[in-house]
């Protein structure tokens, strides 16, 4: 599984290479530089023996193509050392480069100071960031290639001029820009722009991607990302206590539930749904179908017994549980009896939420089943409106929980509640509310996420873009798979579905998650590419998961 690092974790690494592994800073830069130029040169040049012929365009007549300029703006640090790596290599390889400098020469340390001395030696044309402003006025955009090496991944307070106003001048240019290691100007930890940032085509980042890459806005800024080795040694690269991950393919490989061939239905575990209401039926339904179509070997739907006739003459392949209710198809407190009592009949995994409705006997309802539970539980949709302001009851749970929010629900699951007696006659309670934005929610779901199921011990599902899950030990996963088709009625429901299979198949909850989420993702990215986002619904997610298991299945 490939880590995820923050600025700080990957300084460590860089860090730890030189001191304790004796690889010298200027052998990794230099690295990096060759590395970097390497991507370039595959990405924007074809080459003919030791000649470039000029940047790739779709659709230009290359009899007519003009020699393709380089201009690299850089910093004065690490990630400038590493542009003019790539300038002298290019300009070796017989390219127009022209470098433009943030930092006076004299002002330049260690192995930047160095990389600048040889690039100057050689022939590099070097002028002062300034002058990109007034030297080249008249850029022919089509034929110069921008390498943006300005800031990289330490920026911790926003850009400001003349770097502001460089940044700026590239974004309005219609010059192709690959970015060096991170965007200028985006937060190599948040993914948030600092100020302004360099939006780039491509990224080409070292070692380790940086949550930067893959938070958005900087995921969007960053274009294709490509992370390239250049020598860091392994045991640091894998280090646990580097908490973020990303899900890539070879996990959903290496998860996969197998299906042997002595089995029966049993195997696969029974999930009982509690799921419905009065016009809020369709949620159970997809949920139920997703999780039989996931691998589940049984599924019944706990549901108000007023509504039976509707089920009953809907489900196929499904059992329907009647349960109490209050004769306007929502369920009643009493529910729980019934519940409880038919999980002792080897159910495996119950999982509450999809179009449940909410209302004060839900709420109670789904916190006693959380104190009550002998089996873990998947809590979705209305399940997590339910427990809004009461988390604390997650802490009371006898059996693993695992959250599925999306940051409107993850807003209401952080509302904190404080009663305050009144001084009235009749004693009511006064409810004072605190709450975290989802705009704070989405400018740092990693941590946000981390720090609610630390503190709640309850795994967590962080739906959007992309959907991170976290874990009550502190661990991290950043979903790869999904777009913003997905975005539509019913997905959530899907999901749960799928999370409670592979539950069921007998998965811990971190990989049922896992699992679940990146081939949730990947049908989804699989039926936007036929369909396209904007007609992607829930039911063509459910009836393509038989296609993706073929997919990711080991052959």
């Amino acid at each position: 599984m490939l880590k995820v690092a923050t600025a700080k974790e990957m300084q460590k690494i860089d860090r730890l290479t030189i001191k304790e592994y004796g690889i010298a800073g200027t052998i990794l830069m230099e690295k990096a530089g060759l590395a970097a130029a390497s991507r370039i040169n595959e990405l924007f040049f074809e080459n003919e023996g030791n000649r470039h012929k000029g940047i790739r365009h779709r659709g230009e007549d290359t009899k007519n193509r003009e020699e393709t300029k380089v201009i690299i703006l850089a910093g004065s640090g690490n990630n400038g050392g590493d542009g003019l790596v790539v300038a002298r290599i290019l300009h070796n390889q017989g390219r127009d480069v022209t470098v433009f400098l943030s930092a006076k020469p004299e002002d330049l340390k260690g192995d930047a100071k160095i990389n600048y001395l040889s690039a100057k030696k050689i022939g590099v044309k070097i002028y002062p960031i300034n002058k990109f402003f007034t030297r080249h006025s008249s850029l022919v955009t089509r034929h110069y290639l921008i390498i943006d090496a300005l800031l990289g991944t330490g920026l911790n307070k926003d850009v400001r001029a003349p770097l502001s106003d460089a940044i700026k001048r590239v974004n309005k240019l219609k010059c192709p820009v690959i970015s060096i290691d991170i965007p200028s100007g985006i937060s190599s930890d948040s993914g948030q722009i600092m100020g302004c940032a360099v939006r780039s085509q491509y990224t080409v980042t070292f070692g380790l991607p940086k949550r930067g890459h893959l938070l958005y806005p900087g995921a969007e800024y960053s274009g294709k990302l490509y992370i390239e080795d250049i020598g860091f040694p392994q045991p640091l690269l894998n280090s646990e206590k580097i908490k973020v991950n990303l899900i890539e393919k070879s996990d959903a490989v290496r998860l996969l539930p197998e299906r042997p061939k002595y089995s029966y239905k049993g195997t696969y575990g029974h999930v009982l749904l509690i799921a419905g209401s009065k016009g809020k039926t369709g949620a159970a339904f997809m949920s139920a179908k997703a999780c039989l179509r996931a691998g589940a070997g049984l599924v019944t739907i706990g549901v108000p017994e007023s509504l039976m006739n509707v089920f009953q003459s809907r489900v196929t392949e499904e059992m329907v549980l009647p349960l109490p209710d209050k004769g306007n198809g929502t369920l009643s407190y009493k529910a729980v009896d019934s519940i409880l009592k038919f999980l002792n009949k080897k159910i495996n995994v119950l999982a509450i939420g999809p179009g449940i409705s909410v209302d004060d006997e839900i709420s109670k309802l789904v916190r006693a089943l959380i104190t009550e539970s002998k089996v873990p539980l998947v809590i979705d949709a209305d399940g997590i409106n339910a427990i809004a302001g009461t988390t604390n009851v997650l802490k009371k749970s006898r059996v693993p929980v695992i959250l599925t929010p999306h940051p409107g629900e993850m807003e209401r699951l952080l509302l904190q509640t404080s009663d305050t007696r009144l001084q009235t006659p009749d004693h009511k309670y006064k409810r004072t509310q605190y709450s975290v934005r989802g705009t704070e929610i989405e400018k740092d779901r990693i941590n946000t996420a981390i720090s609610f199921s630390r503190k709640t011990k309850a795994y967590l599902v962080l739906k959007g873009t992309p959907t991170v899950i976290a874990t009550p030990e502190g661990n991290a996963f950043i979903n790869s798979t999904g777009n913003a088709g997905m975005a539509t009625a019913g997905t959530g429901d899907v999901l749960t579905g799928m999370i409670s299979a592979f539950l069921a198949q007998g998965m811990t909850p971190q990989d049922a998650s896992m699992l679940g989420v990146y081939m949730h993702g990947l049908i989804g990215d699989i039926v936007a590419e036929k369909k396209g986002e904007h007609s992607l619904i829930a039911s063509d997610i459910i009836n393509a998961i038989p296609a993706v298991f073929k997919l990711i299945k080991p052959r």
